[in-house]
């Protein structure tokens, strides 16, 4: 019997992964800090809960959550981010990628589904508080990397009334199951489907959250044409409501797409201060042209004033030293 262990790239997170090949049969172990484990728990759980609605998401074959491993199916190498660079024609692959999410989004959603151990593991739904959290990961992280704690708090503090005033006017109700990195790193190619990846950190919210994770992608460089393709299939390919309230829809995608834009530069930035992680600080120049393209709406001029006010165009292009 032959086998081998290969290191595969580390994502941003805490754990780690390896390629276990035995006869030429590959396996995926994953291992995390054991302080860590619920996030296995939480991850195997969720990928099981898919899978039961016909979305499919890796195996789990052993496991020692105590240990902080895991030992999962293998999706292989070809992500859907690969596929893309080298596609002369996106919208085709994202229309299947769309397609995927509609159908994830007709789950019907539950607070509470079985776990691996037999007990049960509580999705959480998104309130502004939550969105908020999110969303303090910017002042808190990125704006002290070149402003001083007082001028950051202060900053922090006026956005955050205006913050409050947006997440307070989004229209549609948190009812629908949202992966939250439903982007096309975390998409794979397996066979004639698409595997999904990175779901443990899923919860209950708005639906217009995962189509922002898909056409806002930080890490996949896409034009404002392609993007607005992606959008209009989706409310087509939707249920009549969608488009009766497109307006609404609308407004709300814009809202979290901020929202999500301030969040990325903040988990960026706190990779980079925290954890030593200084690759991430080359994504944060076109987060900010996404987040930049989204505040051109009306209802952000507050929020675009105090930021242009405060945070100087050098201090967004530039790849902190």
């Amino acid at each position: 019997m032959k086998s081998k262990i290969l290191p595969i790239a580390a994502d941003a997170s805490f754990r780690s992964f390896y390629r276990l090949i035995i006869n030429k049969n590959h396996k995926i172990i994953v291992l995390a800090k054991k302080e860590k484990y619920q996030n296995l728990i939480a991850y195997t759980s969720i990928n099981k809960f898919l899978r039961k609605n016909q979305i499919l998401t890796p195996k789990l074959y052993k496991y020692d959550f105590t240990k902080g491993i895991i030992i999962i199916e293998d999706f292989g190498n070809l992500s859907f981010h690969k596929l893309l660079i080298k596609s002369k024609d996106k919208f085709v692959i994202y229309k299947k990628i769309v397609d995927l999410l509609l159908k994830i989004q007709k789950i019907k959603v539950q607070r509470k589904i079985k776990n691996i151990k037999k007990g049960s593991h509580k999705i959480n739904k998104y309130s502004n508080k939550y969105l908020h959290k999110e969303s303090d990961l910017f002042f808190d992280w990125y704006l002290p990397l070149f402003l001083t704690r007082k001028k950051s708090l202060y900053i922090k503090k006026k956005a955050k009334k205006i913050l409050s005033k947006l997440y307070n006017k989004l229209n549609l109700p948190n009812n629908c199951f949202v992966h939250r990195d439903y982007h096309v790193e975390n998409l794979m190619k397996v066979g004639s489907k698409i595997g999904v990846l990175d779901s443990q950190d899923a919860m209950i919210g708005n639906p217009a959250y995962d189509l922002v994770s898909l056409i806002d992608d930080v890490r996949l460089k896409t034009s404002k044409k392609l993007k607005k393709n992606i959008y209009n299939y989706y409310l087509k390919k939707n249920s009549k409501i969608f488009r009766l309230y497109s307006r609404e829809f609308l407004e709300d995608f814009n809202i979290l797409s901020v929202q999500r834009s301030l969040k990325i530069i903040g988990i960026f930035s706190r990779l980079f201060k925290r954890d030593n992680k200084k690759r991430y600080l080359k994504l944060i120049p076109y987060t900010w042209q996404l987040l930049e393209n989204r505040m051109s709406a009306k209802n952000f001029l507050e929020l675009k004033k105090i930021l242009d006010n405060n945070i100087l165009e050098k201090n967004r292009k530039k790849i902190i030293n």
